[in-house]
């Protein structure tokens, strides 16, 4: 057990650094925008860019990472290069600058979490059975992380301005780039002559294609808070330190479930916290659309972070373990990261633009809960396609 604990403590490293850099990053990035002048719509494409580069790069370093088991020098060289990257924030740039700037940062960071996940599945099975508790052990230290920087960046932003978002952002990244230095340099065996496994089959499967349909419409009604809801409570005079804490108050009720859903998981099947998940995330952003002004009324929809996303989180992961084995699993992580992050994220980023410049910033949210609605009706069917006789 003590063996055990230590090979994940690495791993626990990397996610506890990875997930501070993006809690600081991506809540307050709109925020640091908006204070270098640029307009709503600006704002949307270059938060956007993120999302845009995992409909590349996750995919691209998982074929690579698959095809030559070099999953933790993958992961060295991306930490690096983008650390190096992130030098260019310090420099005044502009629009178009930015945006390739933030494009090449991006194309090397989008992809660590996949392919730490897949490095990762080996030591989270029991007997070839994914483990939720031991999974859960390892993400809480993401949600820390995540944590610790979305409370201290939003008082030092509120009392020194954002004018030091460029340092955090390349201290950050230093942390990440020092954690996966610390991984052990694991090279998964690839037998000789061995047949490449193909993803096509497993892509043909109904049950697949309803999860990944489910997984679609659900991170889409989430985007809308990753890239809005910062500059929506921003809007409505909220300070900065309060931004900071409806953000973290989400996140302690993530670690809360992480820390103990080895016990609530069981419960319900994967596709019913599929399904759970979604149906709260209709009434999460009803609240928030529905009743802004009202702080208790916004703590209130961020507790169920614990459900709409964390317990949707490991459910997902679950299934992908369970659909992509073996050598699929680095290109498992990937579409999970590329249908679940890139393509909701181009989307929600530019249609939330384009939205919110009309219609005003509280349009989102309602287009949200619209979201959450599809991504319900897709985990009802494949619960039925899972399970026919209970339903």
């Amino acid at each position: 057990m003590p063996e055990q604990r230590k090979q994940l403590l690495p791993f626990a490293a990397l996610s506890a650094s990875y997930f501070a850099h993006i809690g600081f990053f991506n809540p307050y990035l709109p925020l640091w925008l908006k204070e270098l002048g640029f307009g709503l719509l600006a704002i949307s494409v270059l938060t956007s860019v993120q999302s845009g580069t995992r409909l590349f790069a996750p995919y691209a370093w998982g074929w690579l990472s698959d095809h030559t088991g070099e999953r933790v020098k993958l992961l060295r060289y991306g930490a690096t290069a983008a650390l190096l990257l992130s030098i260019g924030l310090w420099f005044p740039l502009g629009g178009m600058a930015l945006f390739v700037v933030l494009l090449l940062m991006f194309s090397h960071t989008s992809a660590m979490m996949p392919m730490s996940e897949a490095a990762l599945a080996h030591l989270v099975s029991q007997g070839g059975a994914f483990d939720a508790r031991r999974y859960g052990r390892v993400r809480l230290w993401g949600s820390l992380g995540f944590l610790v920087t979305v409370l201290a960046a939003g008082v030092w932003f509120e009392y020194r301005g954002l004018g030091d978002f460029p340092v955090w952002t390349s201290l950050s990244l230093l942390a990440v780039t020092a954690s996966v230095w610390w991984l052990p340099d694991h090279k998964d065996a690839l037998p000789p002559h061995e047949v490449k496994p193909s993803v096509r089959p497993v892509l043909r499967q109904p049950a697949v294609r309803w999860f990944f349909a489910a997984l679609f419409f659900h991170v889409l009604s989430h985007i809308f808070i990753y890239i809005f809801f910062s500059l929506y409570l921003d809007s409505l005079g909220y300070s900065k330190t309060t931004i900071g804490l409806l953000w973290a108050v989400s996140v302690i009720i993530e670690i809360g479930w992480f820390f103990t859903q080895g016990r609530w998981l069981p419960r319900l099947s994967l596709t019913g916290w599929l399904l759970l998940a979604a149906v709260l995330m209709v009434l999460r952003m009803g609240l928030t659309a529905g009743s802004p002004e009202l702080l208790w009324v916004l703590f209130l929809a961020q507790l169920a972070h614990a459900i709409t996303f964390a317990a949707h989180h490991t459910a997902c992961i679950a299934l992908i373990s369970h659909h992509f084995p073996g050598r699929l699993r680095g290109r498992g992580q990937a579409l999970y990261s590329l249908i679940g992050y890139g393509l909701p994220g181009v989307i929600g980023g530019l249609g939330g633009g384009l939205l919110s410049s009309r219609l005003g910033l509280s349009s989102v949210f309602w287009v949200s809960a619209g979201c959450a609605t599809m991504a319900a009706l897709c985990a009802w069917r494949l619960g039925r396609l899972e399970h026919p006789r209970a339903t």
